[in-house]
């Protein structure tokens, strides 16, 4: 028998009970840092090796992270469902937990590209520093989506999202567009379900069924859930 397609949507909060901080904690800064000082294009134009340094940093925490129930939960979800994670994280934890479809919308940490030709893309688990070029000559960067940057992935997230037949939302503040606006893209009637601790303001929340628990309780609970609703 096919599977059903199942999607999730994952952001910061499945990942922070891995020790990894939230994008955005309540003083508006990130590994202390503002947002703008180190994602952004105008950033890296205006001091790139301070843009590395940050990167470079966060490589290392997320190497040193280790997947969550939340994670390995979503994996487990594979035996009984065609799972497609469609997530905002650059870290790997998805990848490392088992998941097969990960769709990593805003980048990943563990890639390095050209600064002028996006497709020139290599893996890197060390630093990136000042002075290594990619094969066309240019500096290197992290392979991230900034803020005031397109989403290149966005339009196959999109295409993924329409073909649900169960959407999942875990750990995402729901402010980060156009990641947020996916929710509007999955077929209506389907069951839809949205796990956090903190539940974020939505007006399309009428139908989804809401799990106000951390990511990995949150997760849990939608396993059992789910199982009901394929029995049923």
């Amino acid at each position: 028998m096919q599977k059903k397609k199942l999607v999730v949507l994952t952001g910061a909060g499945i990942s922070a009970e891995s020790g990894l901080k939230t994008f955005r904690d309540s003083d508006g800064l990130w590994e202390g840092y503002h947002v703008e000082e180190v994602a952004t294009p105008r950033a890296w134009k205006k001091d790139p090796e301070r843009v590395l340094q940050f990167y470079n940093l966060r490589r290392k925490n997320i190497l040193d992270a280790r997947p969550n129930a939340a994670h390995t939960g979503l994996a487990a979800l594979e035996k009984d469902f065609d799972v497609h994670i469609i997530t905002q994280n650059i870290d790997d934890l998805h990848e490392r937990a088992g998941s097969s479809n990960v769709l990593h919308l805003h980048g990943q940490i563990l890639k390095m590209r050209s600064e002028k030709d996006e497709r020139l893309v290599y893996d890197i688990t060390g630093d990136i520093n000042m002075g290594d070029l990619a094969e066309d000559g240019a500096q290197l960067r992290p392979h991230i989506v900034w803020f005031e940057e397109p989403v290149p992935m966005i339009e196959n997230a999109i295409a993924v999202t329409q073909t649900a037949a169960y959407f999942v939302i875990v750990g995402t503040s729901l402010v980060v567009y156009p990641a947020a606006g996916l929710l509007n893209y999955a077929p209506s009637g389907i069951p839809k379900f949205i796990i956090d601790k903190k539940i974020p303001y939505t007006s399309s929340l009428h139908d989804i069924t809401v799990i106000e628990k951390p990511a990995t309780e949150g997760v849990k609970q939608l396993a059992t859930l789910l199982k009901n609703l394929a029995a049923g």
